[in-house]
């Protein structure tokens, strides 16, 4: 049988249960390509300052990026185009955004830090033979400048070699190009049209909810950690 997931997760001061989303909405949409100081910025600042291992995903400064980014409303109207197609009206400007940097990405899900939202990322780089996987739904997306995801927080993901179904750091290093660029959104997930968007059920677990004091996913109504190389569900420790 499938194993169910369920995202314990902040809503005001306590703790509220949701169904983790199987569902990963994907598209590509038309963004220029950055400006070269731009990316000489980037690559300085991952290089110098991040030093990224391999699987490591890191924030860069999105304000001094937009500085010298004039196509960067151009970037974000594009997702807010995408997003409206998706039935979500108006969610970005509401929403938090940041710059991330990854040499790769280790599986993992963000549901211990970002259980009360939704990720959606828009990929800033060239086509460098890289996939995002899930490894609970089986999406896989090929990344390239303009591609868009939305995507449940809880569920196990990670940046792996085009057709790859593991993590293996020996993929991503010194010598590869394998630097991905993205612009990633926080949508509630209590946005009702977030939530509709992907099918997300609320307080499914109301009776182990309240007593918990942190955010979580439980998997079979265990908690769980993410195997970073394979992606399968084990117990902590």
């Amino acid at each position: 049988m499938r194993d169910l997931l369920t995202s314990c997760f902040w809503s005001g001061g306590a703790i509220r249960s949701r169904s983790v989303s199987d569902v990963v909405l994907s598209g590509a949409v038309d963004v220029p390509v950055p400006p070269a100081r731009l990316t000489a910025d980037w690559d300085h600042e991952v290089s110098s300052h991040l030093a990224l291992e391999p699987g490591d995903v890191e924030p860069l400064p999105l304000a001094r990026a937009r500085m010298r980014w004039p196509d960067y409303s151009r970037c974000v109207q594009a997702v807010s185009e995408w997003t409206r197609t998706l039935g979500l009206p108006d969610v970005l400007a509401s929403s938090d955004v940041a710059l991330m940097a990854c040499r790769g990405a280790r599986y993992h899900h963000d549901g211990a830090q970002y259980g009360g939202a939704a990720f959606c990322n828009l990929f800033l780089s060239e086509d460098k033979g890289l996939d995002v996987h899930f490894a609970f739904s089986g999406h896989r997306v090929p990344l390239a400048r303009g591609t868009v995801l939305l995507f449940d927080t809880g569920q196990p993901h990670a940046v792996v070699r085009r057709g790859a179904s593991s993590f293996s750091a020996a993929d991503f290093g010194p010598a590869q190009d394998c630097t991905q660029v993205f612009l990633t959104w926080e949508l509630s997930i209590e946005d009702a049209s977030v939530a509709r968007a992907l099918g997300v059920v609320f307080d499914v677990d109301s009776s182990t909810s309240p007593q918990l004091n942190e955010e979580q996913v439980l998997v079979n109504g265990e908690r769980a950690v993410v195997c970073p190389e394979s992606g399968r569900w084990r117990r902590p420790g």
